[in-house]
Formats: structure tokens, sequence, C-alpha cells
């Protein structure tokens, strides 16, 4: 223990700390300063940023005993309050920066220093301060970030004023397609929003913190697990094994269709018999601090019988190789296309065909905040979990059986969290919170270090793809012919739907009238596969795009052109046969035809030496729902002061729920007078609020959004006095009429693709993009730099301007890393966000460029689509076909790493 006296925030603190604690951790644990976060907790997110002597320091890398006596320390509470923000805190709501808002007060720590030094940054002088102190952002593409730092120095240096930061209501009070600031922008902003590790620190004296026991091998049986020793450590409650789990010790996957040859039933809570992957819990230790509880994790010891482990779905394909679950074959689940007349005749009177093989890789979800919950048991006894659930009901049904308890027995709740970006439509701890408080009865806390976030949560997961296209002289396309295999990891839960995602998306946006396919998921013991922006899209476009433009090349046309010629119009049917319920690609192809034009010409003119230019598009397509006839309620109710309340179980994880369902139903209530200040949202509660389906697959906006939609609609009728005026609360009490009412929505004409042909109407909304990407390849050292993207984006009528730029910038991002660096194959080498590729800023363009054609969809509410999976559904493939048109590798296996680009240049 040592004693320092430091200026935090303009107050001398006298201190007794640990000298090899963290600040970050002292400024947490016991100041309560938890707007400084913790992500990485390695040094390379930014997150944690303070400021200490006017110098920008991650705090979660700087022990106390290297922090000098009479420091004076800044972190965001100091920068600005919710009542008195900074300009920085006021231009990041204004540009709408704080998505999830975890990394956004490291982010404005940063960007206050920058400012205290230099008040008249370059855009390029703020990109390089920020790479410089590893400010890292997942969510935004960077581009608002600096926008607000922009705007904030034009402040602090007197040419604008304060109040020009604050948003102007329109005139007419409607919001929709506004660029209206999140209800939540300030609280992510000041550091006082509180996610999981916050509020866990919140938690009461009796709670006691976990540490799981892990595997550390791929595969294995369990001869036996010791805990006699972490028994006997400091501050041990106890250690937890299969045997304290009071239920099936399962969770079920939800098994989507009767053909998949597994029960579903395969992944442990705590493994008993069997080491499925790396990381896989085998034990939770509960203690009193987190630090004794992992020091006692240690200690315990698994004996195990390593089995051969399959890290792909080639050798878990072998002839020779082992059934990873006993009694499933490896391959467990088959999906065949057929769309048309039999192909095999047209593919051999065709005047040109192609083929090509295709990889799209393991990317990891790489949030800033790790993965975080806490579990305890109400006065009336519910057990309830907080977690990063992106789907508390459907979570709920998948791990009550497994630990022991029925349903209505516990509750799940959605923290405010950071992003997932897929990876939480998959329980991930869940179940394991809710077995130390059933074994324990004690409140408890689990939060995972970076390792644990890399290693132990679900990944995109990989497809092999061999696809080939037949099409006449003038390029129009008349078969298709596709192969596809999904690398699922060791847990079946939506492998299934996963796999039928290649059905309906390979070759997605083009008419053509012949397909025959078939998928299959195949079971390994490489990291297991979740839900991933894009969910089977990044893949199964990634492989047809590419091919287009190989097809284009073979045929001396222009990719464009070849695009354009065979587009979805009126008489054109998607791969499943579904009518596109718009015709929008020609019109978005004619924009951005000019501008392609142009860039060819800007490449050409600037490759020089060895940095050579190219330019290459793609064509990204995406359904709004989970297939079929999706559904979704929420409810709406006027408050005694007045206020409304939109309940929903619209999970936020940065995308924007709670601006999602604001947005939508003020559309409807704004003709009562109904401001949007007073409306208020609801945080996801199966205990309290509706099933309004899980927050994945762009569906929220169209299901859930419907559904508030209907309930408004309700409320605004029973409002209207039918003089031209609406009640008030009391006035509706008076009336006798009710105070809530419930909308529902489901996607009647939504059907289920067929099983043996793949045809159906599996989503009645979808999303159109057409991505262009201007890239420099270094043909030296094979390095590819993007430097700009353009993003010609149909997703509807925009609810809302700010949160959908930012989907569509920060989506775009995610296909940077996706396309060039991303991966999650070596385990331990990919453990950490650098090893794993993450993009910094310098890495994303400053030049992204959003063109919007809003067709109006009819099962949309307001006419809006979704919006979050489009911009990951193919950037990546203008980014693989600009750098063939620069210098000519083909890169068909991603990432497209300096060494793929340089064996592609040598053939």
């Amino acid at each position: 223990m040592i004693q320092k006296t430091l200026n935090i925030n303009g107050v001398e603190h006298n201190m007794f700390v640990d000298p090899e604690e963290s600040l970050a951790n002292v400024l947490r644990g016991q100041l309560g300063l938890t707007g400084t976060k913790i992500g990485c907790d390695q040094a390379q997110c930014g997150a944690c940023s303070v400021i200490i002597n006017g110098k920008v320091v991650r705090s979660c890398a700087l022990k106390m005993k290297k922090v000098a006596d009479d420091a004076l320390i800044t972190t965001i509470e100091g920068v600005g309050q919710p009542d008195n923000l900074h300009p920085l805190q006021m231009a990041w709501v204004l540009h709408g920066s704080a998505q999830c808002g975890f990394c956004s007060p490291g982010f404005i720590v940063s960007a206050k220093a920058l400012l205290d030094e230099n008040d008249n940054p370059t855009r390029e002088e703020v990109r390089d301060w920020f790479q410089k102190n590893r400010n890292a952002c997942r969510c935004t593409g960077y581009k608002p970030l600096v926008d607000a730092v922009m705007d904030a120095a034009k402040v602090i240096r007197g040419e604008m004023k304060a109040e020009e930061l604050l948003f102007k209501l329109p005139e007419d009070t409607s919001i929709w397609g506004t660029k209206y600031p999140r209800p939540t922008a300030v609280a992510k902003v000041t550091g006082t929003l509180d996610y999981g590790a916050d509020l866990g620190l919140k938690m009461p004296a009796e709670t006691l913190q976990c540490a799981l026991v892990q595997a550390e091998v791929s595969h294995a049986n369990i001869k036996g697990i010791d805990t006699s020793e972490a028994e006997k450590m400091p501050g041990v409650h106890s250690v937890l094994t299969a045997k304290d789990v009071k239920g099936k010790n399962r969770i079920t996957g939800l098994i989507t269709f009767p053909t998949n040859k597994g029960d579903g039933w395969e992944r442990p809570i705590l493994c008993d018999e069997k080491v499925f992957q790396y990381g896989d819990a085998i034990a939770i230790v509960c203690a009193d601090t987190e630090k004794n509880a992992r020091a006692a994790a240690a200690k315990v010891k698994v004996d195990l019988e390593e089995l051969p482990a399959y890290m792909n779905a080639l050798d878990a394909m072998a002839e020779d190789a082992i059934e990873i679950h006993p009694g499933t074959p490896n391959v467990y689940y088959e999906c065949p296309i057929k769309k048309g007349d039999d192909i095999g005749p047209i593919f051999d009177s065709a005047d040109v065909t192609v083929e090509g093989d295709f990889y799209v890789g393991r990317q990891p979800h790489m949030p800033i905040e790790p993965d975080v919950g806490f579990a305890y048991f109400a006065e009336d006894g519910m057990l309830m979990i907080h977690s990063k659930s992106i789907g508390v009901h459907l979570h709920l049904l998948m791990i009550a059986p497994g630990i022991g308890l029925e349903p209505d027995k516990m509750a799940l709740v959605a923290n405010p969290m950071g992003g997932t970006f897929g990876y939480k439509f998959s329980p991930t701890m869940e179940a394991l919170l809710g077995v130390a408080a059933l074994a324990t009865g004690r409140p408890v806390v689990l939060r995972y270090n970076y390792f644990q976030q890399q290693t132990y949560t679900g990944k995109r997961s990989p497809w092999f793809m061999n696809v080939k296209f037949a099409a006449d002289k003038e390029g129009k396309l008349k078969a298709m012919e596709s192969d596809w295999t999904c690398d699922h990891g060791p847990y079946s839960e939506f492998g299934d739907l996963l796999t039928l995602r290649g059905v309906q998306f390979i070759g997605a946006g083009y008419d053509i009238p012949n397909i025959r396919g078939m998928g299959r998921t195949v079971c390994t013991n490489h990291a297991w596969g979740s839900a991933f922006r894009g969910y089977g899209s990044p893949q199964s476009e990634f492989a047809s795009e590419v091919l287009m433009d190989m097809l284009a090349e073979k045929m001396d046309m222009d990719p464009l052109e070849l695009r354009y010629k065979n587009v979805y119009r009126e008489g054109s049917t998607n791969p499943t046969g579904q009518d596109p319920e718009v015709y929008s690609l020609p019109e978005m192809l004619d924009i951005l035809r000019p501008k392609y034009k142009a860039a060819l010409d800007k490449a050409k003119a600037e490759s020089k030496g060895e940095l050579k230019k190219g330019v290459g598009i793609s064509i990204g397509v995406y359904g709004c729902g989970l297939d079929g006839p999706d559904t979704s309620e929420a409810w709406a109710s006027i408050n005694e002061d007045d206020t409304v309340t939109i309940h929903s179980a619209w999970e936020d994880h940065g995308q924007g729920a709670d601006i999602g369902a604001i947005g939508t139903a003020h559309e409807v209530l704004y003709k009562a007078g109904i401001t949007p200040d007073r409306m208020r949202f609801t945080w996801p509660n199966t205990a309290t609020t509706p099933n309004s389906g899980p927050a994945g697959g762009s569906r929220s906006q169209v299901m859930t959004g419907n559904a508030i939609k209907d309930a408004a609609e309700k409320l605004l009728a029973a409002l209207d006095k039918g003089d031209g005026t609406y009640r008030n609360y009391q006035e509706m009490v008076d009336a006798g009429k009710e105070t809530k009412y419930v909308g529902n929505f489901t996607a009647n004409t939504g059907t289920h693709c067929d099983a043996e042909t793949g045809q159906g109407c599996p989503f009645v909304v979808y999303m159109y993009g057409v991505f262009m990407s201007e890239v420099t390849v270094n043909t030296t050292s094979g390095e590819t730099t993007v430097d700009k993207m353009t993003l010609v984006a149909d997703v509807g009528k925009v609810n809302n301007k700010l949160v959908v730029d930012g989907q569509l910038w920060g989506g775009m991002a995610q296909g940077i890393g996706l396309a060039l660096t991303e991966d999650f194959e070596d385990i331990q080498k990919h453990s950490t966000m650098r090893g794993a590729g993450f993009p910094y800023i310098k890495q994303i363009p400053d030049d992204m460029e959003l063109i919007y054609v809003e067709t109006p969809r009819e099962f949309g509410p307001h006419g809006a689509a979704g919006t979050g999976e489009l911009p990951l559904t193919c950037p990546h493939a203008a980014i693989s076909n600009a750098i063939y048109n620069a210098c000519g590798a083909r890169v068909t296996h991603l990432p497209a790493r300096p060494e793929k680009v340089l064996a592609a240049l040598k053939g």
C-alpha cells in the first residue's frame, strides 16, 4: 500500500492505493469515476484515456506506483457534465459521434488534450492524433468523430457559437428523417451512462466476483477436475463445476430446420465430459474480488485426454475425422437450391462461363467493451440476469432448461452496452451467471478480459465457396451453380439458418433464372459461429460479386455495365424466386456511373511507380427480419406527467434503438402536439417489456417499428377528441380511456424457404446498396490502402439521419477490416485487437460518401427498411475488385494481407 496525493478534476484526493493497481481501476473502483472505461485493458483501445499533466495517458496500463504525486489528472467527468457540456461533448452529440458510446469518453478526453495543445488542427492532424494515442472505435467509421473535433475547435477559437452545436427542432415538429440526437447521447458523452462493468461496481458488498476455469486445448475428453487447491485460496467462496448445475447443463440451440441432424443440445454450460473448443468453461470460481477469483481459477487442475482438433471445415469433413459430438455427423445440415431449369444443358451451350473459388474468414467482432454481466435475486425471488444480450426473450428460452429454472422464475435484462455487432445474438455468459447465482444464493458479477472476449465468444463463420456463372454473348446471366461449406465451430445454434443465407444471397441483386447449388454446415473445433453483421451475406456476396468482375473481364465488359444489364427489374426474381419489393438498383447504378468513371480516370492519372491506384464496385443485398412471418410486439402509454413511454425490448447495442423507437412513434404522435423530449423508451427486460424479438438481422426498425407504429396509432386515436384537439393523461382517465395500448406486427406475406428447393419469400423488406472502393496498392510491399469508399444506399425512408449515416460509415469500416486485416485463425496471435487486425483511424479513409435512394417500403413503418447489415454485405468485394483493377492481383481468400497480394501478383 502506498499513499498518493492527486489532483483529479480540480479536486485534491489523498489516497491509499495498491502500487501495482492500474490508475483506471483506482479511478473507477475507489473514486467511482466510471466515465473512464476499461476495454482491452492492454493499452490498445484508448477507452481508458485520461489527461495527466497535459498529456494523454491510457490509464489501464499505468500502475499507481508510476503516477507522480500531485499529478494533475483530468477524466471525462472533469471535461464537462450533463448540465455544463464542453464544446467537444456538444459536437459529439450533434454529429451522432456516440453510437454505442463506450469509446466516447476516451475519445473526448483525447481530443481535449489535442485542442488544449492545438486549437486549429487540420482533419489529418486530428486523425494522426487519434492514431498516435490508439483511440479505437468499432461503431462509427471515425468520420463523425473528426467532424465533431473540427466543429468544437471552431467554438474554442471563437469562430462559432456553442449554441450552434445544438439541434434545432424542425418547424413542423416532425423529427422523421432529421438529425435529432439520440436520447442517450448526453449520458454517453459525459460518461454518466452506466454500462455493465460500471453497474457491477455498484452492486452490494455481498456480491461475489466470478472467474472461469477454461480449456486451453481445442478438443479433449475430461478425465477429472481437482478444485481442492483453489478452494483454499484467499477470498474464495466456492468453485462450481458441472455437478453444481441444477438443470440440463446445456444451452439449447433452438434448431431451426427438421433436416438438421443434431438435436441442438450439444453446447454445455460447464463442460462435463468433453471440451469442444479452446476457452470452453469448465468451472466457475466465486470469490470476494475478481483478482482473488482469477488467482484461484489458475489453481484448478483439469485432467484432459486430448483429441484430434479439427480447426477448419475441410479437416472436419475428412473421411478419417472422428465425430466431434458422438452420434452426430460433423456435416450435420445440408440445404439445396433449385430454381428454374436444370443448369447442365445451359452451361454446356453457354456463350461464356466463369468459375471461382472463394473464402471469407473467421472475422472477430472486436467490440471495445468486453462481455460482462451480473445476476441476483429480486425481492420476489425472481432470478435477474443482466448482460449484453441482444435477444433477451430468445435467450431466456435458450438457457432456462440448462440452469434448471422455469422461464417465469427468471428474467433477462439488457444493460446499456457497448457494440456487439451480432455476437450477442447467442447467449455467452448468461447461463454461467445463472448457475453461479443459483449455486451460491448471492449476487454475482462476471467480466471477461479481452483475451476471453476474443477466445470465448462467437466469430463470423468462415465459408469455402465455389460459384459458376453462365452468360450469353451480351452478358446476360443465364444460370448459376454454387457450392458452399460453412465452418460453424462446435455448436449448432443458428448454423442451419446461417447456411441457408447462401441460398438467399449468393447471386443476390441479379436476375438469374436458373440456379442449382448445395450448402452444408460443418462442426469444427475452432471458435463457435455466432451472428455477425451481414450474417451470411458477406460470405455469399463476396463470391458472386468478385465472380461478376471475373465475368466482366472475360467478356471485355465494364464491371458496372455488366451489373447494370443484370440487376433486378420488373419481372426479375431473386435467388429464392421472390419478386423484389422495389427495383431501385438500376437507378442506383445510374447515380454511381459518373462518379465511377471519374474515379477510374483519377486512378489512371495518379498511378505511378510502385503505387498503383484502382477502383472496384459491388452490389449488396440483405433482408430485414427473421425468416418467414416474423413478428414483434410493443406498447405505447401516456403517463401521469403527460409524457409518453414506448415499451419494447428493442435491444440497443449501438445501432440506435433509443431514437429508433422514439422517432418511429413520434412520427405518429407529433400530430397530438407531443414533442420528442416528452417521450421515453425502455431498456429490455423480459419481466416488464413485451417480446419484440431480438435486435439482429436488421429486423427491429421494420418489425418492432411496425409494432410501435401500431401501438402509437392506437394511442393517438384514444387521445383524439374529434375536434382537432387531444386529451392529456387526466382527460384520458376521466373519459374512461385506457392509457396503454398494445401494438403488434407480423410479416404475414413472408414464407420460409422450401427445404428441397430453397424457394420462398423469406423477407418482406430488403436493403440494397452499391459500393465503390478506391484503393492504392504498393506493389513492392503488397500493402493496400483504401482511399475512399462510396455507398449508394436504399434503406427505404430514413428514420434518423445521424443514426443511419453512422451505421453505414461504421459498417463500411468493418468491411475494410474484413477485406484487408481482420482474422481469428491463430488463437494466440489473434487474441488481441492489434493482433487480430483491428482497423484504427488511419486504416479507414476520411472520405466516405453516402448517397441515399429512399424508395418507400410497403411493409416498412413510414416507408423505412432496416440499415445495420447493409454496409457490411459486400464492401470487401469492392475492395478486392479495386485491388485487381489497380495491379492485376486477384485475391479471393480474405483477408487480402500484403503477402497474399504479392503472391497473386506473382501469379
